[in-house]
């Protein structure tokens, strides 16, 4: 059963002049975890990976009854599959509910998107 489910939309431009601005430390520091980090500031353009890890973290607050820090919530991968990742707080009371998250995410040349899928696994 779906418990909830939170979309947002980011457009590039937006985390394109976040980081050519002076605030792109504490922006990045705040906002993304240091393997995050490592994983976009690889590539030859972060902007889309770090846009769909914002939109993620944005679109699982949306599910959520209650706020929580940015870095509370990240994306990893298990193959090529994104999975969403929480703090021990929140993923107890995930399991106490029989929660289960479900990600997906996408980015054009202008924007990227984030699906989250809160499903209960209770039958």
């Amino acid at each position: 059963m779906i418990v909830a489910i939170g979309v947002d939309l980011i457009e590039l431009h937006r985390i394109e002049k976040i980081l050519s601005s002076s605030t792109r430390a504490r922006f990045l520091e705040r906002t993304f975890t240091s393997q995050e980090l490592a994983y976009c500031l690889e590539k030859k353009n972060p902007v889309p990976s770090l846009a769909a890890r914002f939109a993620a973290k944005e679109a699982f607050q949306k599910t959520w009854f209650e706020s929580h820090g940015w870095q509370d919530v990240w994306v990893e991968f298990v193959g090529v599959k994104p999975i969403i990742c929480v703090v021990p707080s929140l993923q107890k009371t995930m399991l106490e509910n029989h929660w289960k998250a479900h990600l997906s995410l996408s980015h054009t040349l202008e924007n990227a998107v984030a699906t989250v899928v809160l499903e209960s696994l209770e039958r």
